[in-house]
C-alpha cells in the first residue's frame, strides 16, 4: 500500500453504504444546515466516502451496535481540502455570522480555531476520520447526547458531566464501540473519532465527495 499517494488519487477510498448498509447519511456539509450556512465547497453528492480501513472498522461497530438496537448516522466522513480552505477563509475574512445562535452561539467565530473546533488542516481530509451518532432501531430517533452535532461548546466535550446521567451514557455507548473497534475520540466533539491506524497519515485528499468520481 502507498502510504504516500496523490492528493487527487481515490484508489484507497469506498463508499459508506457499500461496507455498512445500516448507516444512515445525513450530510451536513452537502446541505445549508451547518455552521456556515451554505453547501461546503468539494461536497458534490450527499454521500460518506472513507478509506476501506476505516469502512471496515465502522463495518465491525455497525455489527456490534445493531444487536444492541442502534444504526450508526453519519455526518460527515471524508472532507476534501477545498472545504477546509473555505473554513477557515470564513472563520478569518467572512464577516458573516447567521449560524451563529444553532451552532456557536457562546464564542466568538475567529476563536473557533484557538479551542479546537475547526483545524486548519482536518484529519477528516486524511480519509479515516468521521462524525456520527447513533438512531435507536425502535423510535428510528437519535439518541439524546446533551448536545446536536457541531454545538462548538463545551458541552459537547464527551467528558463533559453537565448532561443528564442518560445522556452521557449515551456517549459512552458509542464511543467505547468506537474505540474498542480501533478509533480514537476527539476531546471537544463527542462525535468525532479517528482510526488509530489511518493508512495516509500524511496525506491530505482533494478530490470532491462524489460516488462518480471513485468510479473514475
Amino acid at each position: 500500500m502507498d502510504r504516500h499517494p496523490s492528493p487527487s488519487d481515490p484508489s484507497g477510498f469506498v463508499l459508506l453504504s457499500d461496507y455498512v448498509p445500516h448507516v444512515v447519511q445525513e450530510i451536513r456539509y452537502y446541505s445549508t444546515y451547518n455552521f456556515i450556512g451554505e453547501r461546503i465547497d468539494g461536497y458534490e453528492e450527499p454521500c460518506a466516502l472513507i478509506t476501506i480501513e476505516a469502512a471496515r472498522a465502522l463495518k465491525a461497530v455497525s455489527s456490534e451496535l445493531i444487536v444492541q438496537g442502534y444504526r450508526l448516522k453519519v455526518f460527515d466522513a471524508y472532507r476534501p481540502v477545498s472545504a477546509v480552505k473555505q473554513f477557515i477563509f470564513w472563520g478569518i475574512e467572512d464577516q458573516d455570522i447567521r449560524m451563529k445562535p444553532y451552532f456557536y452561539p457562546e464564542l466568538e467565530k475567529q476563536s473557533l480555531f484557538a479551542e479546537g473546533y475547526i483545524a486548519k488542516q482536518s484529519s477528516h481530509s486524511r480519509g479515516s476520520a468521521i462524525d456520527l451518532t447513533l438512531l435507536d432501531m425502535k423510535t428510528g430517533k437519535e439518541l439524546d447526547m446533551g448536545s446536536p452535532f457541531d454545538l462548538f461548546s463545551e458541552v459537547s466535550h464527551p467528558d463533559y458531566r453537565g448532561v443528564t446521567k442518560e445522556q452521557y451514557e449515551n456517549r459512552m455507548l458509542l464511543q467505547r464501540a468506537m474505540v474498542r473497534n480501533g478509533f480514537v475520540p476527539l476531546a471537544c466533539e463527542w462525535w468525532h473519532f479517528a482510526l488509530k491506524d489511518e493508512p495516509y497519515p500524511d496525506t491530505y485528499f482533494a478530490f470532491p465527495v462524489s460516488s462518480a468520481y471513485l468510479r473514475r
